[in-house]
Protein backbone atom coordinates (compact mmCIF):
# COMPACT_ATOMS: atom_id res chain seq x y z
CA UNK A 1 0.00 0.00 0.00
CA UNK A 2 1.43 3.37 -1.02
CA UNK A 3 1.18 6.03 1.65
CA UNK A 4 -0.32 9.35 0.57
CA UNK A 5 2.16 12.22 0.86
CA UNK A 6 -0.55 14.39 2.39
CA UNK A 7 -2.91 17.13 1.27
CA UNK A 8 -1.93 19.46 -1.56
CA UNK A 9 -0.23 22.74 -0.63
CA UNK A 10 -3.32 24.76 -1.51
CA UNK A 11 -5.13 23.52 1.60
CA UNK A 12 -2.40 24.90 3.84
CA UNK A 13 -2.03 28.17 1.95
CA UNK A 14 -5.65 28.99 1.17
CA UNK A 15 -8.05 27.11 3.50
CA UNK A 16 -8.87 28.57 6.91
CA UNK A 17 -6.98 27.44 10.00
CA UNK A 18 -10.31 26.22 11.43
CA UNK A 19 -10.07 22.95 9.48
CA UNK A 20 -9.71 19.96 11.77
CA UNK A 21 -10.24 16.47 10.33
CA UNK A 22 -7.72 17.12 7.56
CA UNK A 23 -5.08 17.68 10.23
CA UNK A 24 -5.80 14.33 11.85
CA UNK A 25 -5.95 12.43 8.56
CA UNK A 26 -3.36 14.06 6.26
CA UNK A 27 -4.26 12.72 2.82
CA UNK A 28 -6.16 13.93 -0.21
CA UNK A 29 -9.16 11.66 -0.74
CA UNK A 30 -10.69 11.00 -4.14
CA UNK A 31 -13.26 8.17 -4.13
CA UNK A 32 -15.23 6.06 -1.67
CA UNK A 33 -17.38 2.94 -1.64
CA UNK A 34 -19.15 1.23 1.27
CA UNK A 35 -16.68 1.26 4.20
CA UNK A 36 -13.61 2.28 2.19
CA UNK A 37 -12.19 5.60 0.98
CA UNK A 38 -9.34 5.92 -1.50
CA UNK A 39 -6.71 8.63 -1.65
CA UNK A 40 -5.68 10.49 -4.78
CA UNK A 41 -2.52 8.35 -4.85
CA UNK A 42 -4.49 5.10 -4.75
CA UNK A 43 -4.06 4.36 -1.05
CA UNK A 44 -7.17 2.68 0.34
CA UNK A 45 -8.38 3.30 3.88
CA UNK A 46 -10.94 1.51 6.03
CA UNK A 47 -13.32 4.12 7.41
CA UNK A 48 -14.25 3.99 11.11
CA UNK A 49 -15.19 7.69 11.07
CA UNK A 50 -18.18 7.47 8.71
CA UNK A 51 -18.53 11.21 8.28
CA UNK A 52 -18.82 11.61 12.07
CA UNK A 53 -22.02 9.57 11.83
CA UNK A 54 -23.29 11.00 8.52
CA UNK A 55 -22.57 7.79 6.58
CA UNK A 56 -24.41 5.08 8.50
CA UNK A 57 -25.25 3.34 5.22
CA UNK A 58 -21.75 3.62 3.81
CA UNK A 59 -20.21 5.67 1.04
CA UNK A 60 -22.20 5.91 -2.20
CA UNK A 61 -24.83 3.23 -1.44
CA UNK A 62 -25.97 1.92 -4.81
CA UNK A 63 -29.71 2.07 -4.12
CA UNK A 64 -29.55 5.77 -3.22
CA UNK A 65 -27.12 6.65 -5.99
CA UNK A 66 -29.42 5.17 -8.66
CA UNK A 67 -32.44 7.03 -7.29
CA UNK A 68 -30.46 10.28 -7.16
CA UNK A 69 -29.06 10.00 -10.68
CA UNK A 70 -32.49 9.14 -12.09
CA UNK A 71 -34.04 12.16 -10.34
CA UNK A 72 -31.36 14.53 -11.62
CA UNK A 73 -31.57 13.18 -15.18
CA UNK A 74 -35.30 13.84 -15.35
CA UNK A 75 -34.70 17.45 -14.20
CA UNK A 76 -36.19 17.06 -10.75
CA UNK A 77 -36.03 20.22 -8.64
CA UNK A 78 -32.78 20.75 -6.78
CA UNK A 79 -33.82 23.81 -4.78
CA UNK A 80 -37.36 24.76 -3.79
CA UNK A 81 -37.24 26.66 -0.48
CA UNK A 82 -40.15 25.08 1.44
CA UNK A 83 -42.47 24.70 -1.55
CA UNK A 84 -44.45 21.49 -1.90
CA UNK A 85 -42.63 19.11 -4.25
CA UNK A 86 -43.00 15.50 -5.29
CA UNK A 87 -39.65 14.66 -3.67
CA UNK A 88 -40.72 16.13 -0.34
CA UNK A 89 -44.10 14.40 -0.57
CA UNK A 90 -42.44 11.03 -1.19
CA UNK A 91 -40.13 11.48 1.79
CA UNK A 92 -42.89 12.61 4.16
CA UNK A 93 -45.23 9.78 3.21
CA UNK A 94 -42.47 7.19 3.45
CA UNK A 95 -41.13 8.54 6.74
CA UNK A 96 -44.61 8.59 8.28
CA UNK A 97 -45.53 5.10 7.12
CA UNK A 98 -42.25 3.35 7.91
CA UNK A 99 -40.69 5.30 10.79
CA UNK A 100 -43.23 7.36 12.73
CA UNK A 101 -46.44 5.30 12.60
CA UNK A 102 -44.89 1.93 13.57
CA UNK A 103 -43.39 3.60 16.65
CA UNK A 104 -46.58 5.36 17.66
CA UNK A 105 -45.10 8.80 17.01
CA UNK A 106 -47.40 11.53 15.69
CA UNK A 107 -44.76 14.24 15.52
CA UNK A 108 -44.85 16.92 12.84
CA UNK A 109 -41.77 17.14 10.62
CA UNK A 110 -39.99 20.50 10.44
CA UNK A 111 -37.35 20.92 7.74
CA UNK A 112 -34.51 23.07 9.06
CA UNK A 113 -31.48 24.59 7.43
CA UNK A 114 -29.44 21.53 6.58
CA UNK A 115 -27.00 21.26 9.48
CA UNK A 116 -27.77 19.57 12.76
CA UNK A 117 -27.04 22.66 14.81
CA UNK A 118 -29.98 24.46 13.16
CA UNK A 119 -32.35 21.66 14.16
CA UNK A 120 -31.14 22.12 17.74
CA UNK A 121 -31.66 25.88 17.43
CA UNK A 122 -35.24 25.25 16.31
CA UNK A 123 -35.89 22.81 19.16
CA UNK A 124 -34.63 25.22 21.82
CA UNK A 125 -36.52 28.12 20.28
CA UNK A 126 -39.86 26.32 20.09
CA UNK A 127 -39.48 25.01 23.66
CA UNK A 128 -39.06 28.58 24.87
CA UNK A 129 -42.04 29.73 22.80
CA UNK A 130 -44.25 26.96 24.18
CA UNK A 131 -43.36 27.40 27.85
CA UNK A 132 -42.58 31.10 28.00
CA UNK A 133 -39.47 30.22 29.99
CA UNK A 134 -35.86 30.90 29.05
CA UNK A 135 -33.62 28.47 30.88
CA UNK A 136 -32.65 25.11 29.38
CA UNK A 137 -31.00 22.20 31.18
CA UNK A 138 -28.15 20.47 29.33
CA UNK A 139 -25.50 18.00 30.42
CA UNK A 140 -21.77 18.21 30.94
CA UNK A 141 -20.01 16.41 28.10
CA UNK A 142 -22.87 17.06 25.69
CA UNK A 143 -22.39 18.38 22.17
CA UNK A 144 -25.21 19.97 20.16
CA UNK A 145 -23.56 22.26 17.60
CA UNK A 146 -21.66 25.53 17.47
CA UNK A 147 -24.22 28.18 16.48
CA UNK A 148 -25.08 30.46 19.37
CA UNK A 149 -28.27 28.87 20.73
CA UNK A 150 -27.04 25.30 20.36
CA UNK A 151 -23.60 26.25 21.62
CA UNK A 152 -25.07 27.33 24.94
CA UNK A 153 -26.05 23.70 25.52
CA UNK A 154 -22.57 22.36 24.70
CA UNK A 155 -20.47 21.32 27.65
CA UNK A 156 -16.98 22.05 26.32
CA UNK A 157 -15.55 25.52 26.94
CA UNK A 158 -13.33 25.18 23.87
CA UNK A 159 -16.15 25.99 21.45
CA UNK A 160 -17.53 28.91 23.48
CA UNK A 161 -14.49 31.17 23.27
CA UNK A 162 -15.49 34.54 21.88
CA UNK A 163 -19.22 33.97 22.45
CA UNK A 164 -19.53 33.23 26.17
CA UNK A 165 -21.16 36.55 27.07
CA UNK A 166 -23.81 36.21 24.35
CA UNK A 167 -25.04 32.67 25.08
CA UNK A 168 -28.65 32.07 26.21
CA UNK A 169 -29.41 30.96 29.75
CA UNK A 170 -28.47 27.31 30.24
CA UNK A 171 -27.96 25.22 33.36
CA UNK A 172 -25.48 22.37 32.96
CA UNK A 173 -25.63 19.37 35.25
CA UNK A 174 -23.52 16.19 35.29
CA UNK A 175 -24.51 13.35 32.96
CA UNK A 176 -25.38 10.07 34.72
CA UNK A 177 -21.90 8.84 33.75
CA UNK A 178 -18.74 10.79 33.00
CA UNK A 179 -15.01 10.78 33.75
CA UNK A 180 -16.01 11.75 37.29
CA UNK A 181 -18.03 8.54 37.72
CA UNK A 182 -21.75 7.83 38.17
CA UNK A 183 -24.02 10.66 39.25
CA UNK A 184 -27.67 10.96 40.32
CA UNK A 185 -28.70 13.57 37.77
CA UNK A 186 -32.42 13.23 38.50
CA UNK A 187 -31.93 14.02 42.17
CA UNK A 188 -30.05 17.21 41.28
CA UNK A 189 -32.82 18.22 38.85
CA UNK A 190 -35.36 17.72 41.63
CA UNK A 191 -33.36 19.89 44.00
CA UNK A 192 -32.89 22.66 41.45
CA UNK A 193 -36.58 22.88 40.51
CA UNK A 194 -38.24 22.03 43.84
CA UNK A 195 -36.20 24.49 45.90
CA UNK A 196 -37.50 28.03 45.34
CA UNK A 197 -34.13 29.33 46.55
CA UNK A 198 -31.96 27.15 44.31
CA UNK A 199 -31.21 30.20 42.16
CA UNK A 200 -32.14 28.31 39.00
CA UNK A 201 -35.08 29.22 36.79
CA UNK A 202 -37.42 26.33 36.03
CA UNK A 203 -36.31 25.19 32.56
CA UNK A 204 -38.26 25.27 29.34
CA UNK A 205 -36.60 22.03 28.26
CA UNK A 206 -34.01 19.40 29.00
CA UNK A 207 -31.81 18.46 26.06
CA UNK A 208 -29.60 15.39 25.88
CA UNK A 209 -27.94 12.77 23.72
CA UNK A 210 -28.89 9.30 24.91
CA UNK A 211 -25.32 8.32 24.08
CA UNK A 212 -22.83 11.15 24.44
CA UNK A 213 -20.41 10.89 21.54
CA UNK A 214 -18.01 13.83 21.57
CA UNK A 215 -18.03 13.74 25.37
CA UNK A 216 -16.38 10.31 25.41
CA UNK A 217 -19.04 7.70 24.49
CA UNK A 218 -21.12 7.61 27.66
CA UNK A 219 -24.39 5.67 27.49
CA UNK A 220 -27.35 7.00 29.49
CA UNK A 221 -28.90 4.15 31.53
CA UNK A 222 -32.38 3.11 30.44
CA UNK A 223 -33.84 3.74 33.88
CA UNK A 224 -32.45 7.27 33.79
CA UNK A 225 -34.17 7.96 30.46
CA UNK A 226 -37.46 6.62 31.81
CA UNK A 227 -37.06 8.70 34.97
CA UNK A 228 -36.19 11.83 33.01
CA UNK A 229 -39.30 11.47 30.85
CA UNK A 230 -41.42 11.16 34.01
CA UNK A 231 -39.65 14.13 35.62
CA UNK A 232 -40.31 16.33 32.58
CA UNK A 233 -43.98 15.33 32.60
CA UNK A 234 -44.29 16.14 36.31
CA UNK A 235 -42.78 19.60 35.97
CA UNK A 236 -44.14 20.63 32.56
CA UNK A 237 -40.69 20.65 30.97
CA UNK A 238 -40.17 19.61 27.35
CA UNK A 239 -37.81 16.72 26.66
CA UNK A 240 -35.50 17.17 23.65
CA UNK A 241 -33.52 14.18 22.42
CA UNK A 242 -30.63 15.09 20.12
CA UNK A 243 -30.40 12.04 17.85
CA UNK A 244 -28.20 13.70 15.28
CA UNK A 245 -25.20 11.40 15.72
CA UNK A 246 -26.66 8.24 17.28
CA UNK A 247 -30.00 8.13 15.46
CA UNK A 248 -30.84 6.46 12.13
CA UNK A 249 -29.90 2.99 13.38
CA UNK A 250 -26.58 3.62 15.11
CA UNK A 251 -27.74 2.01 18.39
CA UNK A 252 -29.67 -0.85 16.75
CA UNK A 253 -33.02 0.92 16.49
CA UNK A 254 -33.91 3.85 14.25
CA UNK A 255 -34.16 6.21 17.23
CA UNK A 256 -31.67 5.80 20.06
CA UNK A 257 -34.34 6.28 22.75
CA UNK A 258 -36.47 3.31 21.68
CA UNK A 259 -34.65 1.03 24.12
CA UNK A 260 -36.23 3.04 26.97
CA UNK A 261 -39.75 3.02 25.52
CA UNK A 262 -40.07 6.81 25.84
CA UNK A 263 -41.47 9.47 23.51
CA UNK A 264 -39.58 12.76 23.52
CA UNK A 265 -41.44 15.99 22.87
CA UNK A 266 -38.85 17.16 20.36
CA UNK A 267 -36.34 15.08 18.37
CA UNK A 268 -33.49 16.40 16.25
CA UNK A 269 -32.15 14.42 13.29
CA UNK A 270 -29.44 15.21 10.76
CA UNK A 271 -26.19 13.51 9.67
CA UNK A 272 -27.45 10.14 8.35
CA UNK A 273 -31.11 11.05 7.78
CA UNK A 274 -30.42 11.63 4.06
CA UNK A 275 -28.82 8.19 3.79
CA UNK A 276 -26.18 9.51 1.40
CA UNK A 277 -24.24 12.15 3.28
CA UNK A 278 -26.26 14.98 1.74
CA UNK A 279 -27.05 17.96 4.01
CA UNK A 280 -30.42 17.55 5.71
CA UNK A 281 -31.81 18.29 9.17
CA UNK A 282 -35.18 17.67 10.78
CA UNK A 283 -36.95 18.66 13.95
CA UNK A 284 -39.75 16.29 14.95
CA UNK A 285 -42.32 18.16 17.04
CA UNK A 286 -45.30 16.82 18.94
CA UNK A 287 -48.39 18.41 17.32
CA UNK A 288 -49.40 20.34 20.44
CA UNK A 289 -46.02 22.07 20.45
CA UNK A 290 -46.02 23.04 16.77
CA UNK A 291 -46.77 26.67 17.62
CA UNK A 292 -44.69 28.32 14.91
CA UNK A 293 -46.05 31.22 12.92
CA UNK A 294 -45.35 30.81 9.16
CA UNK A 295 -41.71 31.60 8.45
CA UNK A 296 -40.82 32.16 12.12
CA UNK A 297 -37.87 29.79 11.78
CA UNK A 298 -36.71 29.60 8.19
CA UNK A 299 -33.72 29.21 5.92
CA UNK A 300 -32.99 29.27 2.21
CA UNK A 301 -31.75 25.66 2.13
CA UNK A 302 -34.39 23.94 4.24
CA UNK A 303 -35.69 22.16 1.15
CA UNK A 304 -32.80 19.96 -0.04
CA UNK A 305 -34.66 18.01 -2.73
CA UNK A 306 -31.72 15.72 -3.50
CA UNK A 307 -31.57 14.71 0.16
CA UNK A 308 -35.31 14.02 0.16
CA UNK A 309 -34.80 11.57 -2.72
CA UNK A 310 -32.01 9.61 -1.06
CA UNK A 311 -33.64 9.75 2.39
CA UNK A 312 -36.89 8.23 1.11
CA UNK A 313 -35.00 5.51 -0.75
CA UNK A 314 -32.92 4.74 2.34
CA UNK A 315 -36.02 4.32 4.50
CA UNK A 316 -37.59 2.02 1.91
CA UNK A 317 -34.42 -0.05 1.61
CA UNK A 318 -33.43 -0.45 5.25
CA UNK A 319 -36.46 0.31 7.40
CA UNK A 320 -39.65 -0.58 5.52
CA UNK A 321 -42.10 -3.46 6.18
CA UNK A 322 -40.15 -5.17 8.92
CA UNK A 323 -36.76 -4.79 7.24
CA UNK A 324 -35.86 -2.32 9.99
CA UNK A 325 -36.00 -5.10 12.57
CA UNK A 326 -33.56 -7.16 10.52
CA UNK A 327 -31.27 -4.20 9.88
CA UNK A 328 -31.30 -3.21 13.55
CA UNK A 329 -30.60 -6.79 14.58
CA UNK A 330 -27.55 -6.80 12.30
CA UNK A 331 -26.28 -3.62 13.93
CA UNK A 332 -26.71 -5.17 17.38
CA UNK A 333 -25.01 -8.39 16.24
CA UNK A 334 -22.01 -6.43 14.97
CA UNK A 335 -22.04 -4.47 18.21
CA UNK A 336 -21.71 -7.73 20.10
CA UNK A 337 -18.70 -8.61 17.95
CA UNK A 338 -17.11 -5.31 18.98
CA UNK A 339 -17.99 -5.79 22.65
CA UNK A 340 -16.55 -9.32 22.79
CA UNK A 341 -13.47 -8.35 20.81
CA UNK A 342 -12.75 -5.43 23.11
CA UNK A 343 -13.35 -7.59 26.18
CA UNK A 344 -10.83 -10.17 24.96
CA UNK A 345 -8.22 -7.89 23.47
CA UNK A 346 -8.44 -4.54 25.26
CA UNK A 347 -9.94 -4.69 28.74
CA UNK A 348 -8.13 -7.96 29.54
CA UNK A 349 -4.74 -6.66 28.37
CA UNK A 350 -4.69 -2.90 28.93
CA UNK A 351 -5.62 -0.54 31.73
CA UNK A 352 -8.30 0.87 29.45
CA UNK A 353 -12.09 0.90 29.70
CA UNK A 354 -14.62 0.44 26.92
CA UNK A 355 -18.14 1.82 26.59
CA UNK A 356 -20.74 1.63 23.89
CA UNK A 357 -23.95 0.39 22.34
CA UNK A 358 -24.76 -0.90 18.87
CA UNK A 359 -21.99 0.43 16.61
CA UNK A 360 -20.83 3.39 18.67
CA UNK A 361 -17.97 2.38 20.99
CA UNK A 362 -15.21 4.16 22.81
CA UNK A 363 -11.88 2.88 24.14
CA UNK A 364 -10.83 5.12 27.02
CA UNK A 365 -7.03 4.90 27.06
CA UNK A 366 -6.41 7.52 29.76
CA UNK A 367 -6.01 4.96 32.61
CA UNK A 368 -3.28 3.29 30.57
CA UNK A 369 -1.36 6.51 30.08
CA UNK A 370 -1.73 6.15 26.31
CA UNK A 371 -2.42 9.05 23.96
CA UNK A 372 -5.64 8.63 22.02
CA UNK A 373 -4.38 11.02 19.35
CA UNK A 374 -1.23 8.96 18.86
CA UNK A 375 -3.29 5.77 18.60
CA UNK A 376 -5.43 7.43 15.94
CA UNK A 377 -2.33 8.50 13.99
CA UNK A 378 -0.83 5.01 14.15
CA UNK A 379 -4.12 3.58 12.89
CA UNK A 380 -4.10 5.99 9.97
CA UNK A 381 -0.58 4.91 9.07
CA UNK A 382 -1.92 1.35 8.90
CA UNK A 383 -4.87 2.30 6.69
CA UNK A 384 -7.64 2.92 9.24
CA UNK A 385 -9.44 6.22 9.76
CA UNK A 386 -10.61 6.42 13.37
CA UNK A 387 -11.07 9.58 15.41
CA UNK A 388 -10.90 10.41 19.10
CA UNK A 389 -13.34 12.07 21.48
CA UNK A 390 -13.59 12.91 25.17
CA UNK A 391 -12.44 15.83 27.26
CA UNK A 392 -8.82 15.48 26.16
CA UNK A 393 -9.16 13.18 23.13
CA UNK A 394 -8.55 10.28 25.49
CA UNK A 395 -11.16 8.03 23.88
CA UNK A 396 -10.68 6.22 20.58
CA UNK A 397 -14.13 6.35 18.97
CA UNK A 398 -15.31 3.40 16.90
CA UNK A 399 -17.98 4.70 14.51
CA UNK A 400 -17.98 2.62 11.31
CA UNK A 401 -20.67 2.51 8.63
CA UNK A 402 -23.42 0.19 9.82
CA UNK A 403 -23.25 -1.86 6.61
CA UNK A 404 -19.58 -2.86 6.86
CA UNK A 405 -18.69 -6.54 6.59
CA UNK A 406 -17.65 -8.64 9.57
CA UNK A 407 -14.20 -9.02 8.01
CA UNK A 408 -13.79 -5.24 7.73
CA UNK A 409 -15.02 -4.78 11.28
CA UNK A 410 -12.50 -7.21 12.75
CA UNK A 411 -9.72 -5.93 10.48
CA UNK A 412 -10.27 -2.41 11.81
CA UNK A 413 -10.34 -3.63 15.40
CA UNK A 414 -7.10 -5.54 14.80
CA UNK A 415 -5.45 -2.32 13.62
CA UNK A 416 -6.64 -0.42 16.70
CA UNK A 417 -5.20 -3.07 19.04
CA UNK A 418 -1.91 -3.11 17.12
CA UNK A 419 -1.72 0.66 17.57
CA UNK A 420 -2.50 0.29 21.26
CA UNK A 421 0.32 -2.24 21.58
CA UNK A 422 2.72 0.17 19.91
CA UNK A 423 1.80 2.98 22.28
CA UNK A 424 1.95 0.66 25.30
CA UNK A 425 5.52 -0.11 24.28
CA UNK A 426 6.36 3.60 24.51
CA UNK A 427 6.44 3.98 20.78
CA UNK A 428 8.53 0.85 20.17
CA UNK A 429 6.81 -1.50 17.71
CA UNK A 430 6.25 -4.92 19.31
CA UNK A 431 8.53 -7.69 18.02
CA UNK A 432 7.85 -11.37 17.42
CA UNK A 433 9.36 -12.29 20.77
CA UNK A 434 7.40 -9.64 22.65
CA UNK A 435 4.40 -10.88 24.68
CA UNK A 436 2.43 -7.90 23.40
CA UNK A 437 3.04 -8.90 19.79
CA UNK A 438 0.41 -11.64 19.80
CA UNK A 439 -1.97 -11.01 16.92
CA UNK A 440 -5.50 -10.59 18.29
CA UNK A 441 -8.40 -12.52 16.84
CA UNK A 442 -11.99 -11.41 17.21
CA UNK A 443 -14.93 -13.60 18.08
CA UNK A 444 -17.53 -13.34 15.31
CA UNK A 445 -20.29 -15.50 16.72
Amino acid sequence: MTQDDGPAAVFESRESAVRSYSRSFPATFATARREFVTGADGTRYLDFLAGAGALNYGHNPEFAKRALVDYIERDGLTHALDLATTAKQDFLETFEAQILAPRGLDHRVQFCSPSGTNAVEAALKVARLVTGRTNVVAFGGGFHGVSTGALAAVGSEFYKQGLRATLPTTTHIPFPDSPMGPFDSLDLLDRLVSDSSSGVEKPAAVILETVQCEGGVYVAPTDFLVGLRAWCDTHGVLLIVDDIQVGCGRTGTFFSFERAGIRPDLITLSKSISGYGLPMALLLVKPEYDVWKPGQHNGTFRGNQLAFVTAAETVRTHWADGSGDAFGAEVLRKGEIVAEYLRQNVTSRFAASVRGLGLIWGIDVSPAGISGAKVSRRCFERGLIVETCGRDSEVVKILPPLILSDDSLTAGLDIIVEALYDEAQNGRRATAGDPLATTPHATTS
